[in-house]
């Protein structure tokens, strides 16, 4: 007793005539040999698309070269026309009778019949699979569904939704009690495979067909499409099983299968919808319009596109008009929602053409509103409700009256797109105008600081702060003013007020720290012009009447006054004792008591921080002032020893007298000389005329100007200029007396 399997063949419902014939003695066709046997499945599959019958009855064959035994049902289709559209009760019971007995049941199905409820023959198997529950043990049985002209979906596309259908019917087949929960995979085992289209790929649908012939090959064995198999019957009771099985079914009459009409009027249908649509795809008019779209919106879209679809609507309707009124009308739904999902992205193409331009008329009457002097709020609000309403009428025209697209999200795109771009142009005109106020505060603070440092005391920190507070003040005013047209939010406008005002300090202490940074400079300079010039500001000329020590400690304490005032920022207005302490340690240091109790209680510029001063808000530490102090100190001391040197230079170019011990000398030794000079008169006019030329000679050789620089410098001086300045003198006299002489004659020879 040979193990063998039994295979049925059910064939779906037909499409289209084949240009074949095929003689109706099928088990002959079996017999053939390997290359016609490896075509019986294709053949059958393609061929029930005949409009007469390929198969009547039920035919068995065994098929040849196939190991183990194999019988092969094969039965009729679902669609013949000659048992007519009311005459279902023998397919309904040899549908039951293959699925009853058949290890493997081969369903023949068209590509585009899987998820319709008809043509995909849903109710025929959910009808099967009820009665076989109630007629029959069930058993484990292989559903292979063959899904011919397979287009470019993919299988595994296919494939899920077809197991999906079958659990779903499944789920719906009403069960006996011990059955409820039991699920499909007990009973049947799914399998999918496709061919292709034999009358456009033949050599790939041949290569298919001899692919799947090659599964049936030890089918049975574990892995294989029979391999989990149950209640097998043994070959010689096969007769007898297969006849009380068929008994059993006729019998019964509760297969009530859906009418042939029904499924012809869909396959028909669908061929109608899907020739109407491809010609839609290669419409003319269609076409133009999508590559206008390519560069730009299209005039009159909307109406171009509804009178396209219209019509080809109606071309449909006059084609099946004589057709199952239900599928017709769902089909048409099909074509009409087909057809609106090939436009929709055209549609959409459309749309973001209005927005895009919409965008872009925004921004120039915006650009326009703002150069004409309008405010910047009332220009976005009116240019807005004018590219919006623009918008609207566009989308109105690129309506299609077949669908009810909804165009808001591409408005809420322009919308957001319209505030992104008034966001991003009102923080540049709002940071511009910031800017330009900056400019202008830094411009109002930097010079009077500068003037305030420069007379640096112990009211500079309070000045700097009122002048801030002013300057501020005043400018946060005219910000206001010029950004009153923007329509800012108060939160928003408070943080720009509270940053302005930030920036201002910000300046204060930015400039505080860069003169911080050079404060000896500023210290040498500032001692300079102290001791350089009086009260006046006028140089001083050191003529030996001046206290230098004096000067020297005032300009000194005007230097250690500018370095307190720079030592730390102070615009809080607290008091602190940093001048104070630099005075007690650098310039009353000298004094001995000052210097015990520094000792006693320890130097208070032995620190970095000063009292009650912020660490942030310390510029120089007193360690630091300590150390420029020194440095101070040693680089000014050259001006007060050139002033020192200037003051002795003065005294002794100005003092020509002798001493007065020797005055009173020169009186008591000369006593006789100075008589006998009155008693002899020509002494006198010797002496004057001696005194005229030595006092000329003071004058040529500017004696005083010589000794200024000391007393060696000027006799060499004088050295190297009396002997010419002697020489000159005399030739002038010479020609002055020429001069009169050639007066005198001239005068002669005239009278």
């Amino acid at each position: 007793m040979r193990d063998f399997l039994c295979c049925g063949f059910h064939y779906g419902p037909s499409k289209q005539r084949e240009e074949h014939t095929v003689e109706p003695s099928f088990p002959h066709k079996l017999q053939g040999d390997g290359c016609l046997q490896r075509k019986v499945g294709l053949l059958h599959l393609s061929l029930s698309k005949y409009w007469n019958q390929t198969t009547k009855g039920i035919w068995l064959a065994k098929c040849v070269g196939i190991e183990p035994t194999t019988l092969v049902m094969d039965l009729e289709g679902t669609d013949g026309r000659e048992r007519g559209e009311d005459d279902t009760t023998f397919e309904k019971q040899s549908a039951l009778f293959a699925l009853a007995v058949s290890d493997i049941l081969l369903i023949n199905m068209w590509c585009h019949d899987i998820g319709r409820e008809h043509a995909a023959n849903k109710p025929l198997l959910k009808t099967v699979f009820q009665v076989m529950m109630r007629l029959f043990t069930p058993r484990k049985t292989t559903l292979l569904f063959a899904i011919r002209d397979k287009t470019k979906t993919p299988l595994e596309r296919l494939e899920s939704i077809l197991r999906e259908d079958i659990h779903k019917i499944w789920d719906a087949v009403p069960r006996p009690q011990a059955h409820k929960g039991t699920p499909l995979s007990e009973f049947f085992r799914v399998e999918v495979t496709a061919l292709s289209s034999y009358e456009e790929k033949e050599d790939q649908f041949k290569e298919q067909v001899a692919n799947l012939r090659q599964r049936f090959y030890h089918s049975i064995a574990p892995g294989g499409l029979a391999g989990d198999r149950q209640a097998v019957i043994p070959s010689s009771a096969f007769s007898f099983s297969v006849q009380q099985i068929w008994k059993i079914i006729q019998e019964n009459k509760d297969l009530d299968l859906p009418a042939h009409k029904v499924m012809v009027a869909t396959v028909r249908c669908e061929e109608i919808a899907n020739e109407k649509l491809h010609q839609f795809t290669d419409d003319k008019c269609w076409l133009e319009i999508d590559e206008a779209l390519q560069s730009g919106p299209v005039s009159g879209f909307g109406k171009k596109i509804s009178s396209l679809i219209e019509s080809y609507l109606q071309e449909y309707d006059a084609e099946a008009i004589y057709f199952d009124e239900g599928v017709r009308l769902e089909k048409r739904g099909q074509l009409e929602c087909g057809a609106l999902h090939l436009v929709h992205p055209a549609y959409q193409a459309m749309l973001g053409h209005l927005r895009s331009k919409a965008v872009d008329r925004f921004k120039d009457m915006l650009d326009q509103s703002l150069k004409s002097g309008e405010g910047f709020a009332t220009a976005v609000h009116g240019c807005t409700h004018t590219v919006l309403l623009e918008f609207d009428h566009g989308c109105t025209d690129a309506a299609i009256r077949q669908a009810s697209w909804d165009p808001s999200k591409f408005r809420q795109k322009l919308q957001r797109d319209i505030d992104t771009y008034v966001a991003s142009l009102r923080t540049a005109k709002v940071s511009e105008i910031i800017a330009h106020h900056e400019e202008k505060l830094v411009e109002a603070l930097d010079e009077p600081i500068d003037s305030l440092f420069d007379a640096a005391n112990e009211m500079t920190w309070a000045s700097i702060t009122n002048l801030l507070q002013r300057v501020t003040e005043s400018a946060v005013c005219d910000l206001s003013s010029d950004l009153a047209g923007f329509e800012l939010d108060s939160v928003i406008f408070d943080k720009i007020k509270q940053n302005f005002f930030y920036n201002g300090r910000n300046i204060v202490e930015t400039k505080t720290k860069e003169e911080a940074g050079r404060v000896l400079v500023r210290m040498k300079d500032r001692f300079a012009m102290v001791f350089s010039h009086d009260h006046d500001s006028m140089p001083r000329v050191w003529t030996g009447k001046e206290d230098i020590r004096s000067i020297t400690k005032n300009a000194r304490a005007a230097a250690l006054k500018l370095l307190a005032v720079l030592a730390a920022i102070r615009l809080d207005g607290q008091p602190d004792k940093i001048e104070k302490t630099l005075f007690s340690s650098l310039v009353d240091a000298g004094r001995g008591n000052q210097d015990r109790r520094i000792v006693a209680d320890g130097d208070p510029l032995a620190s970095s921080t000063w009292e009650e001063v912020p660490s942030n808000m310390t510029l120089i530490t007193p360690v630091q002032c300590k150390t420029l102090w020194r440095q101070f100190n040693a680089e000014t001391e050259y001006l007060v020893v050139q002033a020192v040197s200037a003051q002795e230079a003065y005294k002794r170019s100005h003092n020509w007298l002798p001493p007065p011990w020797a005055i009173v000398a020169m009186a008591v030794l000369g006593f006789n000389e100075f008589m006998a000079l009155l008693r002899n008169p020509l002494y006198i006019g010797v002496f004057f005329i001696v005194g005229l030329l030595l006092k000329a000679l003071w004058i040529q050789l500017d004696i005083q100007e010589e000794f200024r620089y000391g007393v060696l410098t000027g006799i060499l001086s004088l050295a190297t200029r009396s002997f010419p300045t002697i020489t000159n003198m005399l030739k002038r006299l010479v020609d002055s007396g020429h001069m009169e002489r050639r007066g005198i004659r001239t005068l002669g020879v005239e009278t």
